[in-house]
């Protein structure tokens, strides 16, 4: 007998190994729909994983931050499948999920463009329609999406038609190019995320990556549009580019970090220095209010 403890304290006795799949649908067919992956006595899973002793599990869903990095994570396999059936010279490298979305990295005897996004994104619609499933091969890190095949970090969603609300936002010219999109549990929050923020974060690079979304969701939670670009690009550049729309920049470099605070500036260049996150989210939400007014 296998006894598996509930998130909510709860008990559950199966006579036979099961996995955390079935253990959902156990429980509830919209939990089996809704699940991505496993959490088993604190570690995450694929939903294929097999669970054969006493253990503490939960499921978890896209309403959960390790859900929504699972989702985006498996939007890079997509895209990669995606890349690779439209471009079949393109040699791919690294991809991971990044903030509010994620990004793939490849190299391309013809540079790809912004005007191929549509494209990609079209082929990464079609693929996610068809529901394809996501299987690890054995108990490496190699996972298998149709017939496409890639090393990567899990755990991945079962299937791709849990990957709906997403879209491709930049391609960066430098080389190797990099893909970056953005994926949501729905429509509703994609189309949000959408809405054009109050505040962008910029970050001077990928070492800030962590404590830039971290300050970006401090700020949402203080009731800030917030939103990080954490590309791999020149900071000055996205400056630049974000300065045409929004009205506050907020940038971290390694200074910021390592200390805790943000520097705050206008859309207009006017330098109003550091602030710690806690002061920076009510001066933002003061700023806002007076914006409104």
């Amino acid at each position: 007998m296998i006894h598996i403890t509930l998130s909510d304290g709860s008990l559950r006795e199966y006579d036979q190994p099961l996995s955390v799949y079935e253990l959902a649908a156990s429980i509830g067919p919209g939990l089996a729909k809704a699940a991505v992956a496993g959490r088993v006595d604190g570690i995450l899973v694929d939903c294929e994983f097999m669970i054969e002793a006493d253990a503490r599990v939960s499921i978890v869903t896209p309403q959960e931050p390790d859900g929504l990095e699972i989702l985006r994570r498996s939007c890079v396999l997509m895209l990669a499948m995606a890349v690779k059936q439209l471009h079949p010279q393109v040699q791919l490298h690294a991809g991971t999920a990044l903030g509010d979305g994620f990004f793939h990295e490849f190299s391309a005897e013809r540079s790809l463009t912004q005007t191929d996004l549509p494209l990609i994104e079209a082929r990464m619609q079609a693929l996610a329609a068809t529901n394809h499933s996501i299987r690890r091969q054995g108990k490496t890190s190699l996972y298998r999406l149709g017939n496409f095949e890639s090393t990567t970090a899990g755990p991945h969603v079962p299937a791709t038609r849990v990957l709906q609300a997403f879209t491709l936002d930049h391609i960066s010219d430098t080389l190797p190019q990099r893909i970056y999109g953005t994926c949501w549990s729905c429509q509703q929050e994609l189309d949000n995320w959408r809405t054009p923020p109050h505040v962008m974060i910029v970050s001077m690079d990928e070492r800030q990556a962590d404590y830039a979304q971290s300050v970006t969701e401090a700020l949402r939670r203080s009731g800030v549009r917030a939103r990080a670009d954490l590309r791999h690009e020149k900071v000055r550049q996205k400056i630049r580019e974000h300065s045409q729309h929004v009205p506050y920049l907020v940038v971290i470099g390694e200074k910021e970090k390592a200390g805790g605070f943000v520097s705050v500036r206008s859309r207009t260049g006017e330098d109003f220095g550091r602030m710690s996150v806690e002061t920076v989210c009510e001066w933002l939400n003061q700023a806002r209010s007076h914006t409104v007014m």
